[in-house]
């Protein structure tokens, strides 16, 4: 994609809301290893929904002297050594993610952009902590503004949990697949379009009713 026909850039204060999840081998992210990395791009078509656009997905090699924690290889599954992983050295996976997000900040006429994730404060401290370790100088996130889709879906349905949220707001969900990276990726990148979407519903509804009587607003309506 050269350019975008609806750029995103006004819509989220100048920033474009790039959907990242990340497996790892511990809690710590200083001490334990990014595993996998996906990053999902969101961008308006021609009717200004938030669509999914582009997907992109890693597998990383655990960088050298970094600890393992059977405990969080056992919940996610992964086997860090397996040959059919295809993992590539960490600097590279960061390069091979944040091209393509650059390039899409820019098309949008956007300054930065923003990580949208499930409780991101863990997804944003992993990835500092390997730009930090990658020297990496010209990220393109934000280094500490977030987009959290729990908070979301707890305001929408009333839920907190990826799954729950994905039920209420009839999103299928395969728990089979659930904690690889690019999956968990795409549905909370499903999930944030849904939400974002619903609420521009709201606000064109509320601009009808105040058409129709003006000063109306649809706070107004609730008991």
């Amino acid at each position: 994609m050269q350019s975008a026909t609806h750029p995103i850039g006004a819509r989220f204060r100048g920033y474009l809301p790039v959907v990242v999840d990340i497996e790892t081998a511990g809690f710590n992210p200083k001490k334990n290893p990014l595993l996998e990395i996906a990053a999902v791009i969101v961008e308006f078509n021609a009717q200004q929904e938030l669509v999914i656009t582009e997907r992109y997905a890693c597998n990383v090699v655990p960088f050298k002297n970094s600890e393992l924690d059977p405990a969080a290889l056992k919940f996610n599954g992964i086997d860090p050594f397996h040959p059919f992983r295809m993992a590539i050295e960490e600097k590279a996976a960061l390069e091979k993610i944040f091209t393509p997000i650059k390039a899409a900040v820019k098309r949008n006429n956007c300054s930065r952009a923003i990580l949208v994730g499930h409780n991101p404060a863990f997804d944003i401290s992993f990835l500092n902590a390997a730009i930090a370790r990658c020297q990496i100088t010209r990220s393109p996130f934000h280094p500490f503004s977030t987009f959290d889709t729990a908070t979301l879906g707890g305001l929408i349905y009333r839920q907190t949990v990826l799954a729950k949220i994905a039920e209420a707001a009839g999103v299928a969900w395969d728990n089979n697949e659930a904690h690889s990276a690019i999956y968990d990726t795409e549905k909370t990148a499903e999930l944030f379009c849904l939400m974002i979407n619903r609420w521009h519903k709201l606000e064109a509804l509320e601009r009808q009713l105040n058409a129709a009587q003006p000063e109306t607003h649809l706070s107004d309506l609730i008991p």
